[in-house]
């Protein structure tokens, strides 16, 4: 459990502090940051296994921002900190789609305790996938091909490779377009209208030989995204 990177979110210096220090000694990695804002923007890219997350903050509320990270990283677990212990501020917070809620003034060992309860239930980062069993062949991510058994190779562009690679990694998940934008090129996606992650998946179709009438590995999910349904190794 240990070695896990915590990114915490907390707009009082000492009380951030604190935590930064509390959990470096218990063996987690740590970020840190003081604003809504910047802190949305690294919450979205920054390799966080957990989030620590305070409600009243500058620029965005954490209420905000949980409410984006569910759109855009759903499984990203969320402990919120706040010194609002009422009940509806709970239940809004669970109901948002938090993992866990803290109410200040907490105890260190407490809060360490809740983190080790809450990365338990969580997903594990996922390896890194260098092979896709495909329908007639094999990609090979590490290289950036598709092999098909009647001899012919197709190459990959980096960006193909890293959204098949992405796919794959949350096979049997639907993973919508806001997600790919932000996780895959690294984009805002609020407020953006593009159409390029459809027009990657059509080439990857093409290039995996998966019938876009009726495809068997990249799938799409009506009005949702797309979910990679072949099989990683």
């Amino acid at each position: 459990m240990k070695g896990r990177q915590i990114l915490v979110i907390e707009d009082d210096a000492s009380i951030r502090r604190g935590l930064v220090d509390a959990l470096t000694f218990a063996g987690y990695g740590a970020i840190e940051c003081g604003r809504g804002d910047e802190g949305l923007e690294l919450a979205i890219s920054a390799e966080a296994d957990l989030l620590l997350l305070d409600v009243v903050l500058p620029g965005i509320d954490g209420f905000t921002i949980l409410k984006r990270l569910r759109q855009l990283r759903p499984q990203l677990p969320v402990i919120l900190l706040t010194a609002r212990g009422e009940e509806p501020d709970r239940v809004k917070g669970l109901a948002g789609g938090a993992d866990d809620y803290v109410v200040k003034p907490f105890g260190v060992r407490e809060l360490l305790a809740r983190v080790e309860a809450v990365l338990r239930r969580a997903p594990t980062r996922p390896t890194p996938i260098c092979r896709l069993e495909l329908p007639g062949g094999f990609a090979d991510l590490a290289g950036g091909e598709i092999h098909f058994h009647d001899g012919v190779r197709s190459a990959l562009s980096e960006k193909e490779t890293e959204l098949l690679r992405y796919l794959a990694g949350n096979g049997g998940r639907t993973v919508s377009r806001e997600e790919l934008l932000s996780r895959v090129w690294g984009l805002d996606p609020q407020g953006l209208s593009t159409r390029t992650i459809d027009m990657h998946v059509a080439r990857l179709r093409e290039k995996l030989r998966d019938d876009p009438a009726e495809p068997k590995v990249l799938v799409t999910v009506r009005g949702k995204g797309y979910m990679f349904a072949g099989v990683a190794s």
